[in-house]
């Protein structure tokens, strides 16, 4: 029976953003699944929207013996501590070791992970497992779309395949999708040819969204162009926050030949320069954003939603910045928004009870310049455990573990405060604390693409706002010091030249 080794370890790295990310993160997940090893790798992976459930699926599908190694992610944030790195690689690498013959290893992967002392976490991994296995053992990668790719990732990995779809509903399918390679890899035993092409501009993630153009059209071409020829092209548009050599969007295609790859990919590159004008788009300020969705909520018959885009716990962000949350207020504008990350204040609620009246200081933890706590006397309208499934088409049935949570009214706006972060995009990350989005005239989410599989069916209108945060809008407002030279550090923005010493 073929003998497969399987893992996972993924984190989306912010080099810019406050709290880096550690051990303990990987162990609770934050949106992604608890930390499991061995044989528990295969119980949890199962039926839910990340690449190593939809491998896992093919896998025994196809009959092939898994090895399970341990599986594990974090939130996005800044850096992934050394230790955190050095422990779960080891048990990774060590595993794969003492698997016994294998024909083959599949890791489940970012793609844009930086540690506090590797700028390349994933091409690091790659070399210690391929190093084990030695050069001749198929090894498979599944990435997220806004992977940093390097070249060292594409030369140690026999394939990196990554999701088409921003928010990121094909996770699981991507898992599938290497499954199909690899078992075309071990029925053929033949190598592919690479074609790795880094592209000469960063693009900002909320145009990177595949709804909409011209990344949409972008994707369709590229799965227009695979062949037998060429069994997989992909496009990772990049992650532009983490400040080093390879940050960017990049093509990597597989062929029969060099020809067929480099033909592949180079048609993908000259797509995606001919549309650098389009992957940009309006943004709004606070103030701005929230009266116009109060002007436009006035006849509409649906939520207006408004990205709250720089404080994305999806993007590195801590998830408790107050600049949405004072603008509403402000402009007293009945809402709800969500998720404002801040233990202290979900404890102070917990303990004052349903329908007291409590004094915070809530969020602006983080140190975000332009942002500081919230003090102010709110409701406490509902508590939370933290616990429920998020059963909309980005987490895919996740069991959500938020600690203690609760509703808080301040006017006519409800805040959702957590003990734990994750990206708000799911519709039930509203209702675990009794408010129905559905009926909300306006909603902030603390996402920027992500929330888009499941709000946009029952919006309006779509919003996109900057207040402060961790993940700019703008990426050329980034103080970059790392790049490598000649980037454009934003779609038709200035060119990248290193600081002087």
């Amino acid at each position: 029976m073929t003998r497969i080794a399987v893992g996972g370890f993924l984190h989306e790295t912010n080099t810019f953003a406050p709290t880096k990310a550690t051990f303990a993160d990987f162990q609770h997940g934050g949106g992604w699944p608890a930390m499991t090893q061995g044989a528990d790798v295969l119980k949890v992976m199962r039926r839910i929207n990340v690449g190593l459930a939809g491998f896992v699926e093919a896998a025994e599908t196809t009959g092939w013996e898994l090895v399970p190694i341990i599986a594990c992610g974090a939130s996005p944030s800044a850096h992934v501590t050394r230790d955190a790195f050095e422990r779960i690689v080891k048990v990774m690498v060590d595993g794969i070791k003492a698997a016994g013959p294998l024909d083959a290893v599949y890791l489940d992967l970012h793609g844009a992970m930086v540690t506090e002392h590797l700028d390349d976490g994933e091409g690091e991994i790659l070399a210690r497992v391929r190093r084990v296995i030695g050069p001749h053992v198929p090894l498979v990668t599944s990435l997220d779309l806004h992977a940093n790719v390097t070249p060292e990732m594409v030369a140690h990995a026999d394939a990196l395949i990554a999701y088409r779809t921003y928010p990121h509903v094909d996770m699981a399918d991507t898992g599938r999708a290497c499954a199909r390679h690899l078992a075309l890899l071990l029925k053929t035993k033949q190598c592919l040819a690479k074609a790795f092409r880094q592209l000469p501009f960063l693009i900002p993630i909320s145009w990177q969204c595949t709804n909409d153009q011209p990344t949409k059209s972008i994707y369709e071409k590229l799965a227009a162009l695979e062949s037998e020829a060429v069994p997989t092209l992909s496009f990772a548009p990049g992650f532009p926050a983490a400040d080093f050599r390879d940050c960017g969007p990049s093509v990597f295609a597989y062929g029969k030949t060099q020809g067929d790859a480099d033909r592949a990919a180079e048609a993908i590159v000259k797509l995606i320069e001919s549309h650098e004008d389009d992957f940009d788009g309006k943004i709004f300020l606070p103030d701005e954003g929230v009266r116009y969705a109060m002007e436009l909520a006035k006849c509409a018959s649906k939520p207006i939603i408004i990205a709250d885009t720089q404080d994305n716990p999806g993007a590195g962000g801590d998830s408790d910045t107050t600049g949405m949350l004072r603008a509403l207020v402000r402009n007293k504008a009945s809402a709800a928004t969500g998720v404002i990350y801040d233990p202290v204040s979900a404890t102070a609620a917990h303990a004052a009870g349903v329908g007291a009246t409590v004094a915070l200081s809530l969020g602006g933890k983080s140190g975000i310049p332009g942002d500081e706590p919230y003090q102010e006397t709110f409701v406490v309208e509902k508590l939370s455990d933290g616990r429920f499934i998020a059963p909309g088409p980005y987490y895919g049935g996740r069991e959500m573990e938020m600690g203690p949570s609760a509703c808080l009214r301040i006017g006519e706006v409800r805040v959702v405060v957590s003990s734990h972060k994750a990206q708000l995009a799911d519709q039930a990350m509203y209702r675990y604390v009794g408010i129905e989005p559905t009926e909300q005239q306006i909603l902030v989410n603390k996402s920027s693409v992500h929330f888009r599989a499941d709000f946009e069916p029952i919006a309006a209108k779509l919003l996109i706002c900057a207040a402060p945060g961790a993940m700019p809008a703008d990426t050329a407002s980034l103080p970059w010091t790392r790049l490598r030279p000649g980037i454009r550090i934003k779609p038709n923005g200035p060119v990248f030249i290193p600081p002087s010493r």
